[in-house]
């Protein structure tokens, strides 16, 4: 499954890059995600719990970062995760593209090919999946702009909020809400 986001932070694509090789600074940023272990500058391990419909997933990940082209503004990495609990397994290659953008910020587009078996292949079928993609990215991104903004208060209270687990009723409505709208923007505008 390819999935496609994108999102602008308030920093230039070095400082940008830094933080996004930063495990100790994105980890937490992720919604759900603990980071257990920094193995190497290129790899660490995190945990991620998950809920999809009544299937509750506690995955162990391993990261790595298969690829840094500073010059490109590009990072490439590789995502093996497991269910704790024999539930099911998501493995992910991201790249991530940092442009330049006026202001002196930066828009972060990240291309991921998700691939999923077990249970977490069984509930995370559909087009939904991509707006629950868009809605984690979303958090993600708030969670990294207040970390970049240099704004320790702020920084910390977007990471309590990124640290907690997806909840996927929640994601489900909103992800719900967000397809009705386009579809009846869609037939508005075609009427």
């Amino acid at each position: 499954m390819q999935l496609e986001n994108a999102f602008e932070v308030p920093t230039p694509p070095k400082e940008t890059l830094d933080a996004l090789l930063d495990a100790e600074r994105v980890v937490p940023c992720m919604p759900g995600a603990q980071l257990l272990e920094q193995v190497d500058e290129r790899t660490w391990k995190a945990a991620m719990k998950v809920k999809l419909g009544p299937v509750g997933l506690d995955f162990a990940n391993d990261v790595r970062i298969v690829e840094i082209d500073e010059d490109a503004g590009i990072v490439k990495m590789a995502v093996k995760g497991r269910d704790t609990r024999g539930k099911g397994a998501a493995d992910a290659d991201v790249v991530s593209r940092l442009v330049a953008i006026d202001g002196g910020g930066t828009r972060v587009e990240m291309s991921t090919d998700l691939r999923l078996s077990g249970q977490a292949a069984k509930f995370g079928r559909g087009s939904i999946v991509q707006d629950v993609s868009t809605q984690m990215v979303a958090r993600f991104a708030d969670c990294l702009r207040a970390e970049l903004s240099g704004s320790p208060e702020q920084a910390e209270a977007q990471a309590e909020a990124a640290a907690k687990p997806i909840s996927s009723i929640r994601l489900f409505f909103s992800a719900l809400g967000s397809r009705l709208g386009r579809l009846f923007g869609r037939s508005k505008g075609g009427s």
